[in-house]
C-alpha cells in the first residue's frame, strides 16, 4: 500500500473513490508513526476537504484516530460503582457557553454517569477547562484511575485530553490549522468523536451552534455538521442526538472564566439566566433519555428542575469541586465579590434596541484577557463582562449596558474599544432567534 495511491484515489482521477478502512488506517497509523510525512498527510487532508467522505468513511476515520492511543474503558467495572450507561455532551463552542458546568451535576442527579473530557478556549470561544481552573486548586489533569473513581463517587468528573489519548487528532489538527483544512465536516466530525468515544461514552448529545459567534455561521451549515456527528456516532454503535442552537449573541449574562463559574453557581442555586437554564435543561433531559433514566423529554425536564430546586444539583457540583482539589466553601464566599480591580462601565451611546454581536464580543474578551490567540497563551481568571442589558432590550443613551473587567489597564482600554464595536442600536425592534432551532436524531 502506498500513501500516494490513496491520495490519488480520494483526490479523483478523474472521479474520487471511497476509501476502505484499511487505506484510512494506513494513513493514520503511518502519520502517527512518522512514516508518512507532513506533505503527504496535507495532500490527503486537502483531498478530503474538497471531496468529502461518506458516513461509513468518516466512521472508519474516527475509529482509526480513536485507536491511535489509549482508550478509557468504563465497562466491566460495576464493582467500582461504574454502572453506566455513560453519556456525555459536546458543544461546538461559543461565547458565554458555560453549559457543561451546571449540566453535568444536574444530569448526574438523574442517574446518568458522565465522563466529561473537555477542552481549552482558542480564538473567540471559551474553554471549559480554563473556566474550571479559575476555581482555586481545581485539578483537570486526572489520571484514568482518578477519572473512573470520581465518576463512581459522584456521577461525573471533568478532565482534559492527555497526550496519550487520540494522538492522531492532536497531530492532524495541528496540520489542518496551517493547511486551510479546518472547515471540513468529516474531519471536524472525526476530531470530535474520536475524543468523545475515547473517554468511554456510550451515548452523546451534541449542541451544534450557528450564528456570528459559532464555527458554523448558518443553520444549514450547522445542520450538516449535526447530521454528520449523529449519523457517524450511530455508525460506530453509539446513541446520539443533536440540537441546533443560536449563537448570534452571547449566552447568559456573564462571559469570562471565573464569571462563568459564578453564573453556573447561580444556575444551580435556581437563579440562572433564562437562556442558560433552557439550554441546560434541554440537553440534560436528552442525556437522561439516552441513558434510559426517563421515558420522555418532558419527564426529564421536570426531574432536572427538581434537581435544582431541591439543592441536590448544587450539592453535587460543590462535591465535585472538593473532589477535584478545589475549595467549595471559598468558592461560595467569593460569589459576587471576586472581581478584577481593572474595571470600566460601558454605557449606551444612543437610544434604540440593543444588538450584541457574539463574535465581536468574544474577540473583545480576548483583549481583556479571557481567551487566547494561540495555544501557548495564558488566560486571566478574573477578566470578562457582566451584561446589564441583553440583545433586543430597549436602551437609552447613557444607560449602563455592561461592566467590563480586564487583566490590566492596557487590556481594559483595548477591550472597551473593541466592545463598543460589538454593540449597535436599532431604531426598530429586533426579532429574536429561537434558542433551540431543531433536533437531529
Amino acid at each position: 500500500m502506498r500513501a500516494a495511491d490513496i491520495i490519488i484515489k480520494k483526490r479523483g482521477n478523474p472521479t474520487p473513490q471511497p476509501l476502505t478502512k484499511e487505506e484510512i488506517q494506513f494513513m493514520v497509523d503511518g502519520y502517527v508513526a512518522k512514516t508518512i510525512p507532513d506533505y503527504q498527510m496535507s495532500a490527503f487532508l486537502m483531498a478530503i476537504y474538497f471531496n468529502g467522505m461518506s458516513f461509513e468513511e468518516t466512521a472508519a476515520l474516527t475509529d482509526c484516530m480513536l485507536h491511535s492511543g489509549e482508550i478509557i474503558n468504563l465497562h466491566g467495572k460495576e464493582n467500582l460503582g461504574l454502572k453506566g450507561p455513560f453519556v456525555d455532551k459536546h458543544s461546538t463552542g461559543g461565547v458565554g457557553d458555560k453549559i457543561s458546568i451546571p449540566l453535568a451535576p444536574i444530569a448526574a442527579c438523574l442517574g446518568v454517569q458522565i465522563p466529561m473530557m473537555s477542552g481549552r478556549g482558542l480564538g473567540h470561544t471559551g474553554g471549559t477547562l480554563d473556566k474550571l481552573e479559575s476555581i482555586t486548586g481545581y485539578k483537570v489533569a486526572l489520571s484514568p484511575q482518578e477519572f473512573e473513581q470520581l465518576i463512581a463517587q459522584n456521577g461525573y468528573a471533568m478532565t482534559g485530553q492527555t497526550q496519550k489519548i487520540v494522538p492522531a487528532d492532536r497531530l492532524m489538527y495541528a496540520l489542518r490549522d496551517v493547511t486551510g483544512t479546518v472547515e471540513s465536516i468529516p474531519l471536524i466530525t472525526a476530531s470530535i468523536l474520536s475524543k468523545k468515544v475515547a473517554e468511554g461514552s456510550d451515548a452523546l448529545v451534541f449542541d451544534v451552534k450557528y450564528g456570528s459567534g459559532a464555527f458554523m455561521k448558518t443553520p444549514a451549515a450547522a445542520e450538516n455538521l449535526a447530521t454528520s456527528l449523529v449519523k457517524t456516532a450511530q455508525a460506530m454503535g453509539k446513541k446520539a442526538v443533536a440540537l441546533l442552537t443560536d449563537m448570534e449573541t452571547p449566552l447568559g449574562l456573564k462571559t469570562g472564566n471565573y464569571l462563568e463559574i459564578e453564573e453556573s453557581l447561580e444556575c444551580l442555586q435556581g437563579n440562572g439566566p433564562k437562556d442558560v437554564m433552557e439550554l441546560t435543561y434541554a440537553l440534560a433531559s436528552r442525556m437522561a433519555l439516552l441513558a434510559g433514566k426517563v421515558a420522555s423529554i418532558e419527564e426529564g425536564l421536570e426531574l432536572c428542575k427538581q434537581a435544582v430546586n431541591s439543592g441536590r444539583a448544587l450539592e453535587k457540583f460543590l462535591k465535585n469541586v472538593d473532589d477535584q482539589g478545589g475549595d467549595s466553601k471559598k468558592l461560595l464566599e467569593q460569589q459576587g465579590k471576586r472581581r478584577s480591580p481593572f474595571h470600566a462601565q460601558l454605557n449606551a451611546e444612543s437610544d434604540g434596541y440593543l444588538k450584541i454581536d457574539a463574535y465581536k464580543t468574544g474577540i473583545a474578551c480576548i483583549n481583556l484577557g479571557v481567551g487566547r490567540n494561540k495555544t501557548s497563551d495564558k488566560v486571566d481568571a478574573d477578566s470578562g463582562i457582566i451584561l446589564s442589558k441583553v440583545q433586543g432590550e430597549a436602551v437609552k443613551a447613557g444607560q449602563k449596558i455592561m461592566d467590563v473587567y480586564a487583566k490590566d489597564e492596557k487590556s481594559l482600554e483595548e477591550g472597551v474599544a473593541a466592545l463598543k464595536k460589538a454593540v449597535s442600536y436599532s431604531k426598530t425592534t429586533i426579532t429574536q432567534n429561537k434558542l433551540i432551532l431543531k433536533e437531529i436524531k
